[in-house]
């Protein structure tokens, strides 16, 4: 694994919005960053993260199948007791998903460590889906790569199978909040898969969501919204007026209710609890006092966070690095420290797709801190032996 300089594509931003990738520069700073890749062995990837992904992903699936049947386990997650059942039946009745994403702090060497799991919104999927493969194909196309560079990316490819699968005859609603540029970006790029596989798609603002007498979810033109990809957390959507008429509804919900459980970072204890001493976990427990001071060599994470937010860790020589954040009112967790590699001035995060029940591909994300961020850049990577 190394850390490669390279020339950026003169129209590469002309590229990106040409293509509906807006939130290419957030707050005048470079998200998408191509001044430099990040190159695998293909060894590497298949050894080190695509078989880990696999066996992670299987762990994970029985996982929500023992949380489901226990309301102990229910509760440690801090799931509200009103959506039990909801979860519950989402799980055994098999209702579909689409994704996951694993973030690991791997650095070519020795087996990638979890740090988290990301299986409800889909941060950085179009980045790591579309953009990220476009700019390989046409940096071969100029003679800037050679010609057998390649790139553990099949997540496009897989998103297409599985929207296919579906087989939905009747309108597929794609929502995201209304002022977010990168949820609209990305509710885009899902709408486009749908469409190609011959699904009817539309978008509608979260906020713009109605909810009938009858309880059913409608559009802004009174229209029954059957199926509904919503960018926007199970968490969030539990404490929200209209959670509660959402058992009921014969509104079908991508991500799954079921999904819940693993964007919750409690779901982390009990993976090692399952799991102690996995290559791939890290030692993990419930955080009994989490007003007191981080130990050395652990990082303190709340259950419900979102892009570092709320983290603060210590790592082994005493330095403390902790970002600020909202998600205070929940339990939090400690996590055994394992800290990302650092190439040049920046420290790296591997995200690993798995799209279905199938391990997909990868994306990057840099950043000055050892916490990574929604300010953190994304950068591409190929593979080359």
């Amino acid at each position: 694994m190394k850390k490669i300089l390279c020339a950026e594509r003169p129209d590469w931003k002309q590229t990106a919005e040409s293509l509906g990738f807006m939130f290419h520069t957030i707050d005048d700073e470079p998200y998408w960053d191509e001044s430099a890749y990040y190159q695998f062995t293909l060894a590497q990837i298949e050894n080190d993260l695509e078989d880990p992904t696999t066996e992670l992903h299987e762990m994970c699936m029985d996982l929500v199948d023992r949380v489901v049947h226990s309301e102990e386990l229910l509760d440690r997650l801090s799931i509200p007791p009103a959506y039990y059942d909801m979860i519950r039946t989402s799980w055994l009745e098999g209702h579909p998903h689409l994704y996951g994403r694993m973030d690991f702090s791997y650095s070519g060497n020795g087996p990638a460590k979890l740090l988290e799991l990301n299986y409800d919104t889909p941060t950085s999927l179009y980045e790591a889906a579309a953009f990220q493969w476009g700019w390989l194909e046409q940096c071969i196309e100029r003679g800037t790569l050679p010609r057998h560079a390649d790139q553990f990316n099949s997540i496009d490819t897989q998103l297409h199978q599985a929207f296919a699968e579906l087989q939905l005859k009747r309108p597929f609603y794609f929502a995201s909040m209304k002022d977010s540029v990168e949820d609209k970006g990305t509710t885009d790029y899902l709408r486009l898969i749908a469409e190609k596989v011959g699904i009817e798609s539309r978008h509608i603002d979260i906020e713009d969501i109605g909810l009938t007498a009858e309880g059913r979810f409608v559009d802004l033109e009174d229209r029954w919204i059957p199926h509904l990809f919503k960018l926007h957390a199970w968490e969030f959507i539990f404490h929200e007026p209209f959670g509660a008429a959402i058992a009921e509804c014969d509104t079908q919900f991508f991500e799954p209710a079921w999904k819940a459980i693993l964007s919750n970072k409690g779901a982390l204890p009990l993976l090692w609890e399952l799991h102690k001493g996995h290559p791939n976990l890290l030692a993990a427990h419930l955080d009994p006092n989490p007003a007191s001071a981080v130990p050395k060599g652990w990082v303190r994470k709340p259950y419900f966070s979102r892009e570092g937010a709320n983290i603060e860790l210590q790592t082994a020589d005493g330095l403390i690095v902790k970002e600020d954040g909202p998600y205070t009112d929940a339990p939090f967790i400690l996590q055994e420290f394992a800290p990302l590699p650092k190439f040049g001035d920046s420290y790296t995060l591997i995200g690993s797709w798995v799209i279905g029940d199938q391990a997909a591909g990868i994306g990057v994300r840099e950043d000055n801190s050892l916490i990574t961020k929604d300010s953190s850049r994304f950068l591409p990577h190929l593979i080359l032996d």
